[in-house]
């Protein structure tokens, strides 16, 4: 049996998955319904330490992501990766499936830790996180759910690699979704951009300049802006900008963090330089922001 636990140092909740049981395989796979019954306070922005996966078979609303709003629809997938700031605002009653797992279920199973980022839809860009499944693909998707549920309702060590299977099935069918040509390999510029991405995960809090990020590829600043401006439309600054806008934007979702506090986690120099650059690229102050956060939701 897995349940979510919202860990409760943060000021918002972080739902973390907790294992019971012999194996802890920390995945949990269930129909939509029960599972928003039990959890019911997934309308309050929140976030997940694990994979979130959940397929709409009926009902609508609204799903708002990293500060993004979806039209909820039947037959809409959407995928979020740890560390999102999410949630729902649904209308009426909904049903489908859920997916949650914890990064390391996979690990002991494939070669490569990153696998998973292969699939466009578990980077973190809202955009390709929302999937429209087709009529052709429905009956897959939801025949594969159907067996995840199956399976996870009596695990022992086999269930579990055939839970890895079908999820990674499920995946591979929604990639076709996104990437008819995903089997071919990234050309040298797209490949340069996913790990100038994935540094700017990991350092923007520290490291500012396109400069910084292109000596860690091996690269010069103009080579990394012309492939940021080719494959992205914008500089490689706007995307170093966006990173910090989009962090700043999930802790002052946190009650619990002054914005002097966040100001220093993002390591600017005072409060005062933090809330130009906040209001610059948002139109709106921290204060601002936070407050109408707070009447949205109490």
């Amino acid at each position: 049996m897995l349940y979510l636990q919202p860990m409760a140092q943060q000021g918002y909740p972080v739902y973390d998955i907790a294992g019971l049981g012999t194996y802890q395989p920390d995945i949990l796979v269930q129909p939509f319904a029960p599972y928003i019954h039990r959890h019911h306070k997934l309308h309050m922005p929140h976030r997940h330490s694990f994979y979130h996966m959940v397929y709409f078979i009926s009902g609508g609303g609204y799903h708002t992501i990293d500060f993004q709003r979806f039209e909820v629809r039947p037959f809409q997938l959407y995928a979020m990766i740890p560390g999102q700031v999410h949630h729902w605002d649904f209308q009426g009653s909904v049903d489908g499936y859920v997916l949650n797992f914890s990064a390391s279920f996979f690990q002991s199973f494939l070669l490569r830790p990153d696998y998973l980022e292969e699939f466009a839809f578990f980077r973190g860009q809202v955009q390709q996180a929302v999937l429209d499944v087709p009529p052709s693909m429905r009956a897959k998707v939801a025949s594969l759910f159907g067996e995840m549920v199956s399976l996870v309702s009596s695990l022992n060590a086999l269930h579990l690699d055939q839970l890895r299977v079908r999820a990674l099935t499920l995946f591979l069918e929604l990639a076709t979704l996104q990437e008819r040509s995903r089997l071919a390999p990234l050309s040298y510029n797209a490949t340069l951009l996913r790990n100038f991405q994935k540094l700017v995960d990991q350092h923007f809090a520290e490291l500012r300049l396109p400069k910084d990020y292109a000596a860690l590829l091996y690269i010069t600043p103009n080579h990394l802006n012309a492939i940021c401006s080719d494959l992205l439309g914008q500089s490689a600054g706007e995307v170093i900008r966006d990173r910090i806008v989009l962090e700043a934007k999930r802790l002052l979702v946190n009650p619990e963090f002054s914005v002097a506090a966040i100001a220093d986690a993002l390591n600017f120099k005072d409060n005062s330089y933090f809330s130009k650059f906040f209001k610059k690229y948002t139109g709106n102050t921290p204060e601002a922001f936070r407050k109408t956060i707070t009447v949205a939701f109490g």
